[in-house]
């Protein structure tokens, strides 16, 4: 990408609709958009953010009828001038007018590119730049309200705040290495820890929010489980609302994982029918229930379903994921073994009964009965990363402080730290992350 390039794109979905978008951004935008325009006035006279009814003329011929709007550096999106084109919503019209305005001297723009302009002229953080992608992807309202919430700037309002303090910490200590003769005495053994610990503890806190951030982003992976014929498939398609799985008395009808996602209460379920688990001689059925249990290592919830009216048998072994047991076929009467309150939830997917109370209880294995609110902060995968490196560096400048080592080394760890939560909210020198994060972006945003 070269940010001295003026770069155009059609910023709306390749479909029919009523309106198609064109976004021109960059140095040239109203000099070449102003060459194909046919109007009551010159683009380089219109307003800023005015509609503006006219003609996208190319040598004569009329193009199309559009709406043209002009922003003006620095109040716009990218930071720079940008133009936006709204034409009629055929596939062909957006594209005959975006190669006229290529063959003015614009770019075609990479995936993210206009986002990645923002960025670079400070109009976003690189939180809000990702919570960009995030509410264009969002599927559910929690997804929905958790990426509106860090585009808001939430998350980096307090990653700048960790940053700051992580810095407060390191210049008084590089004061008392700059100027021994000045006075400047280090803060008792006492002071300095506890600032150390406020830190790490604010970097546990957002850490501990890694959990949400996977499932707002990716859903609850939850698997259904259990012996052939309890319901599995059954209660799958009850889940999605349709028919997504083969159901039939026969043991073995399911080889093979169907995965599906449901929204469910807001939460980005992802429920996994698995083959049923039992002891066969069958090569394909065995492959199927291998593919059970690489499921089982991957889960964040286990229905583990069983025979309501057969006697309970053992729980699987789910490593750390939730495990929550359903009984399935209570219409047929609960065997005296099972204690319900303490021990399962009862279901009949032939009578669809009892699925209301299994949603709560999937909602609480979800949210750990945290208000919704709550989960407006909820990091990525990146995010994690760079504060395990924050968390580790600290951790180190914590104990070289301990133990009594020169204040260079613990200077060292500390400005490691600040540089780790900095790299969240990105920093000038970081081109190779951001290449990765934005290519990841739909073209025209």
């Amino acid at each position: 990408m070269n940010s001295a390039d003026t770069i155009a794109a059609i910023s709306t979905a390749p479909m029919e609709a009523a309106i198609a978008l064109i976004r021109i951004s960059g140095p040239l935008a109203i000099e070449i958009s102003g060459s194909l325009w046919a109007g009551r006035r010159p683009v380089a006279t219109l307003p800023a953010r005015h509609a503006e009814f006219g003609r996208v003329v190319e040598d004569g011929a009329k193009l199309d009828d559009v709406l043209l709007t002009v922003f003006r550096a620095p109040a716009s999106y990218t930071g720079e001038d940008m133009v936006e084109i709204a034409c009629h919503g055929g596939v062909l019209v957006s594209r005959r007018i975006l190669s006229a305005l290529l063959r003015r001297g614009a770019r075609s723009a990479e995936p993210g590119e206009f986002t990645k302009r923002a960025y670079l002229h400070g109009k976003l953080d690189l939180t809000q730049a990702e919570a960009v992608m995030d509410l264009i992807c969002a599927q559910t309202e929690l997804a929905l309200g958790a990426a509106a919430e860090q585009l808001e700037g939430r998350l980096g309002t307090r990653i700048r705040a960790l940053r700051q303090q992580v810095l407060e910490i390191l210049a008084h200590v590089e004061a008392y290495i700059d100027f021994p003769d000045e006075d400047i005495s280090p803060d008792t053994g006492a002071a300095m820890s506890a600032r150390m610990a406020s830190a790490s503890a604010e970097m546990d806190a957002l850490l501990a929010t890694a959990g949400r951030g996977r499932v707002v982003r990716e859903g609850l992976r939850t698997v259904i489980y259990g012996e052939p014929n309890v319901g599995k498939s059954s209660l799958l398609n009850l889940l999605l609302g349709y028919e997504r799985a083969i159901v039939n008395a026969r043991p073995g009808t399911t080889r093979d994982v169907l995965e599906e996602t449901v929204n469910l209460r807001g939460i980005p379920v992802r429920l996994m029918d698995t083959a049923g688990v039992r002891e066969t001689d069958d090569e394909i059925e065995l492959e199927g229930i291998e593919r059970t249990r690489r499921a089982l290592d991957r889960a964040d919830l286990v229905l583990h379903l069983f025979d309501a009216s057969q006697a309970p048998t053992s729980a699987v072994d789910a490593g750390s994921a939730k495990v929550l047991r359903v009984l399935n076929k209570s219409d047929l009467g609960i065997h005296g073994g099972w204690s319900i309150a303490a021990d399962a939830v009862p279901i009949s997917c032939l009578n669809n009964t009892g699925i209301a109370a299994l949603e709560d209880a999937i909602q609480l294995a979800a949210t750990g009965g945290a208000d919704r609110g709550s989960w407006s902060v909820a990091i990525n995968a990146r995010h994690q990363e760079c504060l395990e490196k924050a968390k580790a560096a600290m951790i180190a400048a914590q104990k070289a402080f301990a133990d009594g080592l020169s204040p260079e080394f613990v200077a060292e760890d500390l400005r490691a730290s600040m540089n780790a939560v900095g790299d969240v909210v990105g920093r000038p020198d970081t081109e190779e992350l951001l290449g990765v994060i934005f290519s990841s972006f739909c073209i025209g945003k």
